[in-house]
């Protein structure tokens, strides 16, 4: 990817977590970036080729930062065995690095911004909301512990995502970001310690 193509993704997703993805034109993004539209152009068709685009990168963000961790990049009934030689340990590190991701990263960050705030304004946004932020994640979790041999494993997913997805919202507000993040590890290794207890 181009730089001129890695601004006109980053200007883009910013103008669409600020004001939303209808309301943004491309004449606004090649507003941002002092430059024409044609010369927006020469990069992508039109908006709706800016925003695969950025689900594209999405995506494969994803699918790297599950390798990373070592853990299943597809569905359990893709990838039945990655999920059983998973570890409560992977899971917990990988969460406390999914919370610095979706709140710090230049990239996703906004992008879970753009999807709270369009989730109810069609039905596409709603599933990608659906897809990253909620069901998505909640399920895998579900999966991965049901995989592990934990009982009522959507309780106990619930019960480590629910802080995270609260805390989200909370550290978008915040002035002190530092001190909800260490509130998100706190809050994701009291989970660790009990399902822990309740494992012996």
């Amino acid at each position: 990817m181009s730089t001129t193509k890695e601004k006109i993704l980053t200007a883009a997703l910013a103008l669409f977590a600020a004001n939303g993805y209808e309301a943004v034109s491309v004449s606004d993004i090649a507003g941002q970036l002092g430059m024409t539209k044609g010369a927006l152009y020469k990069h992508y068709k039109n908006k709706r080729d800016i925003f695969d685009s950025i689900l594209t990168r999405m995506e494969q963000q994803d699918a790297e930062r599950a390798r990373a961790f070592a853990l299943p990049e597809g569905t359990l009934s893709q990838m039945e065995e990655a999920y059983r030689s998973a570890s409560l340990e992977q899971l917990t590190a990988f969460s406390r690095a999914q919370f610095r991701y979706w709140t710090e990263d230049d990239f996703a960050a906004p992008f879970r911004r753009m999807l709270t705030l369009e989730q109810y304004r069609g039905g596409e946004m709603g599933r990608l909301y659906q897809q990253y932020l909620a069901a998505g994640p909640l399920g895998y979790v579900a999966d991965l512990l049901g995989s592990l041999g934990f009982d009522c494993p959507q309780c106990r997913a619930a019960e480590l995502y629910a802080p995270m997805f609260c805390l989200y919202s909370v550290y978008d507000g915040a002035a002190d970001k530092a001190a909800v993040t260490a509130l998100a590890d706190a809050c994701i290794s009291r989970w660790q310690a009990r399902l822990m207890e309740r494992a012996v």
